[in-house]
């Protein structure tokens, strides 16, 4: 059984930062692109950050310049640094892991306060 499991989301201010944290378990052999997504009240599910497991990232453009996705030594950890944090990043967001199949995590509360 795979499981991520999230850390990391909260209540800050704009202008403020957070970090998200997931971590794959269970049984894996390797874990290949990895990312995040967010869900805002009443909008689709969006791509945040995604990295690939040679290191290769994309983002958003919402978020470019503002959040860094990287992933542990592990290679079974990502990471999502969000500064300059803005009330429109409001949203829960969820770790995937794709392995052999797509994985996601529980989703964890992101609220930035203005």
């Amino acid at each position: 059984q795979v499981q991520l499991v999230e850390s990391g989301g909260g209540l800050v201010q704009a202008g403020g930062s957070l970090r998200l944290s997931c971590v794959v378990s269970g049984r894996i052999f390797s874990v290949n692109d990895m990312g995040w997504y967010r869900q805002a009240p009443g909008k689709q599910r969006e791509l945040v950050a995604r990295i690939t497991s040679g290191g290769s990232t994309n983002y958003a453009d919402s978020v470019k310049g503002r959040f860094t996705i990287s992933r542990g030594n592990a290679k079974n950890t990502v990471y999502l640094q969000m500064n300059s944090l803005k009330p429109e990043d409001t949203a829960v967001y969820y770790c995937h892991a794709h392995l052999t199949w797509d994985y996601w995590g529980q989703g964890t509360q992101v609220t930035v306060s203005s």
